[in-house]
């Protein structure tokens, strides 16, 4: 059976949500939205207050928040471009938990994010041990309004 590509991704405000359409789109692949289990609010993601929800859960490295939503038929797939907003220089733990429940070994898993002005900081170093058995490939940071042709063409080269 041939294998296949799937964006997964998780966005917590849209802008996310709205890249990860536009690649799967470009590049004619599978999308799944990462749902957590009680979804973030706009206070939720105050990342000036320490005791925000989301400044909790990345101050606590281990921390894993609950999915709602799981991919059935993963073994499907060959090619997991894996999206996300930076969060304190790096990916938001729920994708650690999107990552840890899954074998991905053989996968190739391609990190891409938004951001309002930092870059993939960490993000790897963080994914590594999620992924365990795959070949994590370096990301990028898109700005908001990439278009299908700019994410076409990098996707084309991974």
């Amino acid at each position: 059976m041939a294998k296949k590509t799937l964006v997964a991704y998780f966005s917590a405000s849209g802008v996310t949500a709205a890249l990860a359409e536009r690649l799967a789109g470009a590049i004619g692949v599978d999308l799944h939205r990462i749902q957590p289990v009680t979804p973030y609010s706009e206070a939720d993601l105050d990342w000036r207050d320490k005791d925000s929800r989301s400044s909790v859960e990345m101050n606590e490295k281990s921390f894993r928040p609950p999915i709602a939503n799981h991919v059935e038929n993963m073994d499907d797939y060959d090619k997991i471009y894996i999206g996300f907003p930076i969060w304190w220089y790096v990916a938001p733990t729920i994708i650690n938990t999107f990552l840890e429940q899954y074998d991905l070994s053989g996968k190739t898993i391609i990190p891409f994010a938004t951001s309002g002005s930092s870059g993939m900081g960490r993000t790897n170093e963080e994914l590594k041990a999620s992924c365990e058995g795959s070949i994590l490939k370096e990301g990028r940071r898109f700005s908001a309004d990439a278009d299908a042709a700019e994410l076409k063409a990098w996707a084309d080269n991974n």
